[in-house]
């Protein structure tokens, strides 16, 4: 694949989660969580998105949400979990994007707000049809997606260099 090659992002917000009493990297998901991430799994595969990466946060949530939501995919990607994802910058997740090999052309993160939401605004220099609206107006709630697209290597990746193409969130 050409660095110069078109390349998708999409950003996922992990599944509503559980609030026990265990240390926030260990939290779980909540039954609605459960309900949602396939859901959110689906959703992706009516994207008809190919993923040739999945890139998740070692939290527990995290990991709950990826586990459920692949089951609906009809081609499972390689998963990477990465601890930097958890409580990461918009910043910082950019420095993990920009470390993937280019042959991955589309690839999905799994993390936490406030930075997935932080890195949507961030790397979105335009937009296609109402998704920056939406976004805008919805937030970026648990199980919430943004699919995001940019020319150039995953070294290029800089802040303002894509475009959001869609946004969805569940409960809309």
């Amino acid at each position: 694949m050409s660095v110069d090659s078109p390349r998708r992002i999409v950003l996922l917000r992990h599944a509503k989660a559980d609030w026990p009493e265990v240390s926030d990297h260990e939290r779980p998901l909540a039954e609605r969580g459960r309900k949602d991430a396939p859901v959110v799994g689906r959703r992706l595969a009516d994207a008809g998105i190919s993923f040739d990466l999945a890139v998740c946060s070692t939290a527990a949530r995290t990991r709950e949400t990826w586990k459920l939501a692949v089951q609906e995919l009809p081609h499972r990607p390689k998963t990477v979990y990465e601890e930097r994802i958890y409580e990461a910058s918009p910043g910082e997740l950019i420095a993990v994007l920009n470390e993937l090999p280019d042959e991955a052309a589309d690839v999905l993160l799994i993390g936490h707000n406030p930075g997935v939401q932080g890195l949507a605004d961030v790397l979105a220099g335009s937009s296609e049809s109402d998704a920056a609206e939406r976004m805008s107006r919805r937030g970026f709630p648990t199980s919430a997606l943004a699919m995001l697209a940019f020319n150039g290597s995953w070294k290029t990746l800089e802040p303002g260099a894509a475009t959001l193409f869609d946004y969805w969130a569940p409960h809309e």
